[in-house]
């Protein structure tokens, strides 16, 4: 295919000032995974994968620099083994635990269980393949939003992510603030503190097992820190997609998100991954984050730094 037509339909050549964002984008990427938190091989995919959203079309390179909140999430999130959280304050194990069975605990058969080993008691495959499958939509659901709202409504979109990421922050200082064990962790080790282990998929080994393919095992073991249990993200990213769904007037899709944030809520708890009082703090740190940007943050210079922005993505 001649060059001129593939110009013409979008693809190269890439304008200077493209080019120039990619060159400092890669070197500052580069200087600070490698120096700073360590290159790995998947840190090279990234940036790759990044680079060729940004040559290929105009299309891609408006959907990269559109999903830029999302990009600097997972960047965030990865960096965090840098300083991990029990370096900074005492680790929580046994506390989370008592105030669950305390406030959340209900007797059975002589015993108080917490609604985690209750689950787990009478666990079944429908169950296990649920829980699996609900816990796997926490990157989807709100990507499959931010995908429609690309094509729909780029200033929204740009709204949602960085609504999406201003929650993460917030969840991120929590876990500096108060480290906490995972259900999963006091079941294994109890009030030990082990900082040499990897994480652990728990109950979602089940559905690898239902699957035939260590999908969850292989995903916890890269896991950036183990004691981020409170408060629960997972039940955090469902809340913010169904807000800024509802806001975009899609009320089936919001509505399907609401049986998605009951049904993480659900495997959340089911899994062994995260009590009920993270969830609840989870759902807590949405709420708070939607609240403080949209009232403190957009009214201010947010929108117009957005709209300034959003001239990139087109």
């Amino acid at each position: 295919m001649p060059v001129e037509t593939l110009r013409r339909a979008g693809f190269f050549p890439v304008q200077a000032h493209h080019l120039k964002i990619s060159a400092f984008f890669t070197m500052a990427y580069l200087l600070w995974t490698s120096v700073v938190v360590g290159l790995r091989l998947d840190h090279l995919q990234f940036l790759g994968f990044l680079l060729l959203m940004v040559v290929l079309h105009n299309q891609t390179r408006a959907l990269a620099y559109s999903f830029v909140f999302f990009i600097l999430f997972w960047i965030i999130y990865d960096s965090m083994r840098i300083l991990p959280n029990y370096e900074v304050n005492p680790v929580h194990i046994i506390q989370p635990y008592q105030f669950e069975k305390e406030w959340f605990g209900f007797d059975f058969q002589g015993m108080r269980l917490t609604p985690n080993e209750f689950l787990r008691n009478h666990a079944h495959p429908a169950a296990d393949f649920l829980a699996g499958l609900f816990y796997l939509t926490w990157v989807p659901v709100p990507l499959g939003l931010g995908l429609y709202l690309f094509y729909r409504d780029k200033s929204r979109l740009l709204q949602f992510s960085a609504a999406f990421l201003f929650a993460n922050l917030l969840g991120f200082v929590a876990y500096y603030i108060y480290p906490a064990a995972p259900p999963w962790y006091f079941d294994l080790y109890g009030d030990v503190q082990r900082f040499d282990i990897p994480g652990h998929a728990a109950q979602l080994l089940r559905f690898d097992q239902l699957i035939g393919s260590p999908l969850f095992e292989n995903m916890y073991t890269r896991n950036a820190n183990v004691f981020a249990a409170i408060p629960s993200l997972h039940a955090a990213y469902p809340v913010v997609t169904w807000y800024y769904a509802r806001k975009a007037k899609l009320h089936f899709f919001s509505w399907f998100v609401v049986i998605d944030i009951l049904g993480i809520w659900f495997a959340a708890v089911y899994s062994f991954h995260h009590y009920v009082l993270d969830v609840i703090l989870g759902a807590g740190c949405a709420v708070l984050a939607i609240f403080l940007f949209e009232v403190f943050v957009l009214p201010g210079k947010g929108t117009k730094w957005l709209g300034k922005y959003q001239k990139l993505t087109q």
